[in-house]
């Protein structure tokens, strides 16, 4: 079906850059930090940056050769198989979905920041975080607007996701050059906390603080640029990032006292009041973490309506998720379900912030190493398929980024130090994973069904 071409260069680099530095900067860096030290965060950071450029030059490749909406799938479908390229976009769906949700949840935490005494209609306990009526609709009201904002159209979307990402760039480096002036390298310590042990707890939250690259070649369909500079686009999109987290380590490890990581509730805001010696700035930080909210939230429910119209479209999912409005050609039913799903995610309280991170990033990673693999069997099975941008002559890189996504895989598993939390995080993935394998049966059904009356139409 036909899609819209109305983004540019500027849109698509804004998108995907937005995407990646969204609001986890503000409301996790202290948590980094607390957990590895600031060396030890920085490394974590380091690492995980040196995974997504991997898995980043393969999508690049593969984006410029099939510049086609639902990327990750496409690749994985033309690389592997079917049911690879299922596993694969439904693992990404978690992602972008869970990302969405964590936008929910993170939002209603930003307001108690500016707010602090705003909770009010207790309405129950979840893991010892008491939750509040009126905490849970500002999150309810955020996950409405910004869906009824898609069905303006892509263009609109992107067009917002611009001018905020604009915002939370200049409030980043606010922070970043204020550090570099004011921080004290003393203050740093302890560089390392919790030994390598530390390091992968913070190691496997990367992943997800990196998605929204592959956001991209979701909408690639949409995207009024040459293949080529698509994959150009996406690793710029990158090395912007990487260098973005980077800096938020250390200016908030040289900035912040660490006796109140752990009690603080937005530790970055608290380095940005320290710095320039008022807690004006901490609001002008927050500000920009709203902004942050919302270019994530919005990016993120573009890829993700656009990976589920794409499976749809494929029949891999029901039809009604391939439904295009009419006019502004996105995709209504996928931008509905993945709104309602955030509005039920500040149900379940602040806690849900670390859940849907590990979950989502354990997620991405079976993507990224099913796209990896694609990679490196499109090298070996088409070798002239046209490849206006290309990750190198040998295939380094896609071996590269297979051996990274598993062992980032291995660390999320039972007695790793970053294994996934019993039941909440396992009781995300593995129940994201039985809704997959119901969609499949009821599409099999169907299609037996279908099957089945055209045979009875024949013998009649």
């Amino acid at each position: 079906m036909n899609k819209n071409k109305v983004l540019s260069r500027f849109d698509v680099l804004f998108l995907s850059f937005g995407a990646m530095i969204g609001w986890g900067w503000v409301v996790l860096s202290g948590n980094w930090v607390h957990t590895a030290g600031s060396v030890g965060a920085m490394i974590a950071f380091i690492v995980g940056g040196i995974l997504v450029s991997f898995v980043g030059l393969a999508y690049a490749e593969l984006s410029s050769a099939m510049p086609t909406n639902g990327g990750t799938m496409i690749f994985a479908e033309r690389g592997i198989g079917r049911k690879s390229a299922f596993i694969a976009a439904w693992g990404l769906a978690l992602c972008y979905i869970s990302v969405v949700a964590f936008e929910a949840v993170a939002l209603p935490t930003v307001v108690e920041y500016l707010f602090p005494n705003y909770k009010v209609g207790f309405m129950y306990t979840i893991n010892d975080y008491d939750v509040y009526l009126s905490w849970v609709l500002v999150g309810v009201a955020g996950a409405l607007f910004v869906t009824i904002f898609n069905f303006f159209g892509v263009k609109s979307a992107a067009f917002l996701q611009m001018v905020l990402t604009i915002v939370i760039a200049l409030i980043g480096v606010m922070l970043i050059a204020g550090a570099g002036v004011t921080g004290s390298l003393a203050d740093a310590e302890p560089l390392f906390v919790g030994g390598v042990s530390g390091i992968i707890v913070v190691l496997v939250m990367t992943p997800f603080m990196f998605v929204g690259f592959d956001v991209i070649p979701q909408t690639a369909e949409e995207m009024n640029v040459p293949p080529k500079s698509i994959g150009r686009l996406l690793i710029m999109s990158v090395a912007f990032a990487v260098i973005f987290y980077i800096g938020v380590v250390i200016a908030v490890g040289i900035a912040v006292d660490k006796s109140i990581l752990s009690t603080s509730v937005l530790p970055t805001a608290d380095a940005m009041a320290n710095i320039y010696g008022s807690d004006h700035f901490a609001t002008i930080l927050i500000l920009g973490g709203i902004a942050g909210i919302l270019t994530s939230w919005n990016a993120f429910i573009i890829g993700g309506s656009r990976i589920l119209c794409s499976m749809a479209e494929k029949e891999m999912i029901p039809a009604w998720f391939g439904r295009l409005h009419p006019k502004n050609k996105t995709p209504t039913n996928a931008i509905l379900f993945i709104g309602g799903l955030s509005m039920l995610a500040p149900l379940l309280g602040r806690p849900m912030l670390v859940w849907l991170v590990d979950a989502g990033g354990l997620a991405v990673l079976f993507a990224y190493l099913i796209v990896s693999i694609a990679f490196l069997q499109l090298r070996k099975n088409e070798p002239n398929m046209p490849r206006p941008f290309k990750a190198g002559n040998s295939n380094i890189v896609g071996w590269l980024a297979v051996l990274l996504s598993i062992g980032f895989i291995v660390l999320f598993f039972p007695g790793m130090p970053a294994a996934l939390i019993w039941p909440y995080e396992w009781v995300i993935f593995a129940g994201w994973w039985i809704i997959g394998g119901l969609l499949i049966y009821l599409k099999r059904e169907t299609y037996m069904k279908s099957n089945k009356d055209i045979s009875n139409s024949k013998t009649m």
